[in-house]
């Protein structure tokens, strides 16, 4: 049952008279429940509680988080099929693509949990004390890295489960010591319900503090809004639109103090497609970007939305299979009303501009609610002198830069600002030959892949999702990976801080027997004063 409520701590609260209701991509209708949009005083409620609640859940140690991060995952599984299905309902997307979303997201909830009991991830470092160095004595100095308190998550409209209410940013910010708020996203209230409802209980499960967790109901930007200016707020993570996380990051800056927000905003991904490696195999090669283009109706923040090419033979010979591979394609239920019709509006603006062609559409039936798969073309010095082309477009499309010449080339790959990702597809002979254009768009991307297309993220260790602005507003740090738990903490030094006192990642004995920095090398051994 879905009871539209927002979630304040353990208690369900339904105090206002603004209720909105989800619509499903699939029957084109408001699916039935009322969800009921957090006022003020929710909002004020919902973050005393996380801010009283982060004095006990900071002090929690690294197993008792690790356990209550396996308890949500176990608690998500639980919902079974029933979450599937509602996934589906509310963002039209497969019941394969939910079904691989929820492995991704009670296994990244597993990797931080295992991160957690592993202790290295504190980048705990001891410097001991040397009373009789010269000419002046050193201080024990002793460093870890330590949580900073509420963390506000705004979830994705394209990641139900894996960017969403228990996904990288919720796990990530728990798994650091520090509570969460969510925002709901108003395309999957009743998705993000059902996942909040499995967070509580672990939390009554595990003993965590009441307000570790919260949920907040708003299909407008007031609740939103209200969190990030909060004194009590301490970091915002989001994911989205260009527009949407910039308004955040400035509003945070407005605030007495200011406070980070960690938005990914999305990019063009720009694919370098290289001679040689066109030319070793054009079918394979084609039918690849084409089909990235068109996978998730090109909803994803990784899309290939500019491919740039050298004018010749074997770039005609791409263009010919990728008009063929275009045109099978067969249209793809786009997440909302709202993303299709802006995806609409703007395909059409594109080709308002003179110098850009249309070089291949997909001829299947678009439907209501279907992104129609298109590509266009434009010379390189067109693009270089009209960089609102490089502007991301949100859906199944992609623009082909043609480049006359090697010089041109360079021109267009240093005309780009920041990236999410760029793919080179290239043999050993383009990477010699190209090698200056693959050292300068490496230069604005958080991950340079090779003859791999950019949709898909690894969830890992050496994982970067995150690059220079506009990208994302700090492209120091990852929202995907096991860094991505970097963006909520700070580093705390302890000068001659008696043992007692001290985290137990730092006491003498190192009773929690991690790898610590000591003096320089890395040891677990114990430390003598």
């Amino acid at each position: 049952m879905i009871h539209g409520k927002n979630i304040i701590g353990f208690n369900l609260s339904s105090q206002g008279s603004t209720t909105f209701q989800t619509f499903s991509p699939l029957t084109l209708e408001e699916m039935p429940e009322l969800f009921v949009q957090a006022t003020a005083g929710e909002l004020e409620e919902a973050v005393n509680k996380s801010a009283s609640a982060y004095a006990e859940y900071k002090n929690k140690s690294g197993k008792e988080r690790a356990d209550f991060l396996r308890l949500i995952a176990e608690e998500i599984e639980l919902l079974g099929d029933n979450l599937i299905r509602r996934a589906c309902a509310e963002t039209g997307l497969p019941e394969g693509r939910i079904t691989g979303e929820r492995g991704r997201t009670v296994n990244q909830l597993r990797m931080f949990a295992n991160v957690l009991e592993d202790g290295y991830w504190v980048e705990a470092t001891i410097d001991p004390a040397l009373p009789d160095r010269k000419p002046l004595p050193r201080a024990d100095i002793r460093k870890m890295l330590r949580p900073v308190g509420p963390v506000v998550v705004f979830t994705a409209s394209n990641f139900p489960l894996a960017f969403s209410t228990a996904g990288g940013d919720t796990a990530s910010a728990l798994a650091a010591g520090n509570p969460v708020i969510v925002k709901t996203h108003p395309y999957h209230a009743g998705t993000n319900e059902m996942v909040a409802g499995a967070i509580v209980r672990a939390a009554h499960k595990s003993n965590m503090p009441d307000g570790v967790f919260s949920s907040l109901n708003a299909s407008d930007f007031s609740v939103g809004q209200g969190l990030v200016l909060h004194s009590k707020v301490k970091s915002v993570a989001f994911t989205g639109s260009f527009a949407g996380g910039k308004s955040l990051y400035n509003l945070a800056q407005k605030r007495e103090d200011p406070i980070p927000v960690f938005a990914e905003m999305g990019s063009v991904n720009p694919v370098l497609l290289l001679p040689a490696k066109i030319e070793e195999n054009v079918k394979e090669l084609s039918a690849t970007i084409a089909s990235s283009i068109n996978l998730g109706a090109g909803q994803f923040c990784t899309n290939p939305g500019v491919l740039i090419a050298l004018k010749g033979a074997e770039t005609e010979a791409f263009k010919r299979e990728l008009v063929v591979n275009i045109q099978k394609l067969l249209p793809e239920t786009m997440l909302h009303k709202n993303i299709s019709v802006s995806f609409e509006q703007k395909t059409k603006e594109f080709f308002d501009n003179r110098v850009v062609d249309k070089l291949a559409e997909s001829e299947n039936e678009v439907a209501e609610m279907k992104g129609q798969p298109v590509v266009a073309t434009v010379k390189g010095r067109d693009f270089v002198a009209n960089p609102a082309l490089a502007d991301e477009i949100f859906g199944p499309f992609s623009l082909l830069i043609e480049c006359d010449g090697e010089d041109e080339l360079l021109k267009v790959v240093d005309s780009f600002s920041g990236q999410l990702t760029a793919s080179v597809f290239c043999t050993s002979e383009d990477v010699q030959n190209y090698k200056s254009s693959i050292t300068t768009i490496q230069e604005v991307v958080g991950r340079l892949i090779f003859n791999g297309v950019p949709t898909g993220v690894e969830v890992g260790y050496a994982m970067q999702h995150g690059g220079p602005y506009p990208a994302s507003t700090d492209g120091r740090f990852t929202s995907v990976g096991v860094d991505a738990v970097k963006r909520f903490v700070r580093p705390v030094s302890f000068q001659d801080a008696p043992d007692e006192y001290l985290p137990d990642e730092l006491k003498d004995t190192n009773p929690l027997g991690i790898w610590r920095r000591v003096d320089g090398e890395l040891s677990k051994e114990p430390v003598k004063r």
